[in-house]
């Protein structure tokens, strides 16, 4: 279970990794936060977003054209 939900649908990059980030500064170390957003382009963007964190990518998933991530905060 996500300790946060950020709702990022609709927005176009970079909007859902500007917030990804302000909810992953939110949290503590070790907590869990899931994004959805509509965004195509985030499958690719995400991915590389949590590479160059020292965040965890627990799951990535796309249903009817929303897109889920969810990340442990590192």
């Amino acid at each position: 279970m996500a300790n946060l939900v950020v709702d990022a649908k609709g927005l176009a990059c970079p909007m859902p990794i500007v917030k990804a980030k302000k909810g992953m500064d939110s949290l503590e170390s070790g907590q869990i936060m899931e994004l959805q957003t509509t965004d195509k382009g985030s499958m690719k963007d995400f991915q590389a977003w949590v590479n160059q964190t020292k965040h965890e990518l627990l799951e990535s998933k796309e249903d009817n054209g929303v897109f889920t991530f969810i990340v442990k905060k590192g």
